[in-house]
């Protein structure tokens, strides 16, 4: 059995078959995202002309059924992604199994990060059974299924603009056993979101979350209650400028807010970072 990497057998793998010219083989990506047996690389440009034969190399050393090749990054309110098939089947619906949850999407159209784990394995504990959560960001449920599957919330209201992402949310809320707890709702969440309900909010966004602040305010109970937000920010903004940000939001609409937690997701860019806070938010 070999002891090799997956990237050894990769790059010994198109050395033995003569796929590149000599010199080209060390400009081959050495990281990838495999979403259920769809893989996702970037190649350089020099190496566009090889693609085809790169791609069938990588799906035969990491058992993918199609490999696709990122031409740019998330764009727009549906954040879609830009990916071409560079090999393998042109079906790229998959199952993608992460910490015994099932997510079904077609990663061709759905985005999925993998970089998001932890946070999802983290918001898989945070809630208690007696909560009712209001997901902004449902998307095919990235935080919603492991909210339902392990903590067993009263109720998560899971919001999607995206008609496609939301068909997934609802195969997926079906697929993971959770239909008793999770109720989708289709359109833009600061019209369909439930108002003076939740104990929680999760805000999994990252571009002008702080626009939709002012919904997730009227979705939370007149008690308060907690908001996870997401955002994405240069490294000398975080955290104070987003703290004063927040507050100066929270102030406007009469609400004060206490700093829970702040964590590091990842970098998203050089010099730019993912972060999540958690704030209680109450009336002043």
């Amino acid at each position: 059995m070999s002891m090799d990497t997956p990237f050894e057998q990769i790059k010994k793998k198109i050395i033995q078959g003569g796929t590149l010219p000599d010199g080209l083989t060390d400009n081959i990506p050495r990281r990838w995202e495999k979403i259920g047996d769809v893989l996702i690389i970037k190649l350089a440009p020099h190496l566009q002309r090889y693609r085809r034969e790169i791609g069938r190399v990588y799906a035969e050393v990491l058992h993918c059924k199609t490999v696709l090749q990122e031409k740019h990054g998330i764009s727009g309110v549906y954040r879609e992604p830009h990916l071409e098939i560079i090999y393998g089947d042109k079906n790229t619906e998959t199952i993608h199994m992460e910490n015994r949850i099932r997510y079904m999407l077609d990663p061709q159209k759905i985005m999925f990060s993998s970089g998001n784990m932890d946070e999802r394995i983290r918001m898989s504990r945070i809630s208690k059974n007696n909560e009712i959560i209001v997901d902004l960001f449902a998307g095919i449920g990235y935080f919603t299924l492991p909210l339902a599957v392990y903590s067993r919330p009263q109720h998560i209201y899971a919001c999607e603009i995206n008609p496609l992402a939301y068909k997934y949310l609802c195969k997926n809320i079906v697929l993971n056993d959770v239909t008793t707890i999770v109720e989708p709702l289709l359109g833009d969440n600061r019209n369909v979101a439930p108002r003076n309900v939740a104990d929680r909010i999760i805000m999994g966004y990252i571009k002008d979350t702080h626009t939709f602040l002012p919904t997730a305010f009227n979705c939370l109970k007149d008690k308060g209650g907690v908001i996870h937000y997401h955002e994405v920010l240069p490294n000398e903004l975080l955290p104070d400028h987003l703290k004063k940000k927040l507050i100066d939001i929270a102030q406007k609409h009469n609400k004060k807010i206490r700093f829970l937690k702040y964590r590091h997701i990842k970098s998203y860019s050089p010099g730019v970072t993912h972060v999540v806070m958690d704030l209680l938010i109450k009336k002043i």
